[in-house]
């Protein structure tokens, strides 16, 4: 079978979206498969030239932007070319994570307070009530991840300029409470029924601040302890949650759902990733790779449920 890995894209997550490519490919080819790395400038210019890879389907490593929020998905679909990963519903909403959370609290999972903020209406007043209440805010993009352009506050006359970094990706900020207390994750996989589950959940630990862009990048630091140390009512607490979440937004095949635990072990989800990090010391693989899989068996694993998902179904 021969794969094109699709990374690159012209997001802010360009570069992590090449690195994940690369480590997709290299294990791919070790496991046999036939591979052809495309680093993807735009969907149009892709399709033209599908014909000529002369591939069986796509791995899809992109991460953010187009690539990331259902519009290659769909033209996919249209197209009939077969990817990883969930359809163009669940990566739209996936993406806009103020339509996630929503999704979320319907479907009983809890989620911190929030509201969008633009250059119209920069909720200035309700940033500095949310202050007041619980002693720190988070503002980051409405749309996108890798934490990229996110930034932790204390003091109101830094939350302009919070704005404008989360303003360089997107129009929309969102503005959430600070959740004191710990940084957790939970892979999500489908089996060969549909039904999902949980893979062991990743405890987060920065040695520094918080789990912002150069903790999350920067070798070293970082700790990951994965199966997680929480105690065992929160480990399924989160893995119960996470299915929830999995679900709600209708994900398909696999996705990283990222949550806080709050001091008292309340549990809050932040996010849903359609399309997370995939090099081989990413947070999925690392998960996987404690439930018993490598990491070339786990990409396997995404192809094959992946292209048995009929997606004329929604």
């Amino acid at each position: 079978m021969k794969i094109v890995v699709l990374c690159g894209g012209t997001s802010p997550e360009r570069e992590v979206s090449l690195n994940s490519g690369r480590a997709v490919a290299e294990a791919l080819s070790q496991r046999g498969f036939g591979v052809e790395l495309c680093d993807v400038s735009s969907i149009s210019a892709f399709i033209k030239k599908w014909p000529a890879h002369k591939a069986d389907g796509t791995f899809i490593a992109l991460h953010g932007g187009w690539g990331e929020d259902g519009r290659i998905q769909a033209v996919f679909d249209a197209f009939g070319i077969r990817y990883t990963g969930s359809g163009p519903e669940a990566c739209m909403l996936s993406m806009d994570k103020t339509a996630a959370k929503f999704a979320f609290a319907a479907a009983g999972v809890p989620v911190p307070q929030g509201f969008i903020a633009t250059r119209e209406d920069d909720g200035a007043a309700r940033a500095e009530k949310f202050l007041a209440e619980f002693g720190g805010i988070i503002v980051k993009p409405n749309g996108g991840g890798s934490t990229v352009g996110v930034t932790r506050l204390s003091d109101i006359s830094d939350y302009r300029a919070a704005l404008e970094l989360a303003w360089r990706s997107e129009k929309r900020a969102l503005v959430e409470e600070f959740i004191a207390g710990e940084e957790v994750t939970v892979p999500v996989m489908e089996g060969a029924d549909g039904r999902a589950a949980a893979l062991p959940a990743i405890h987060i630990k920065p040695k520094v601040g918080f789990y912002d862009y150069k903790n999350k990048y920067t070798p070293g630091s970082t700790e990951y302890i994965c199966p997680s140390d929480f105690p065992e009512k929160i480990n399924s607490q989160l893995a119960e949650l996470a299915v929830k979440a999995h679900n709600a937004i209708g994900c398909r095949c696999y996705s990283r759902i990222d949550f806080r635990v709050s001091e008292n072990g309340a549990i809050y989800a932040l996010e849903a990733n359609t399309a997370p990090g995939m090099t081989t010391t990413s947070l999925v693989p690392k998960s996987a790779e404690a439930n018993g899989m490598s990491f070339g068996e786990f990409l396997a694993e995404i192809i094959k449920l992946s292209f048995s998902i009929d997606r004329s179904e929604r």
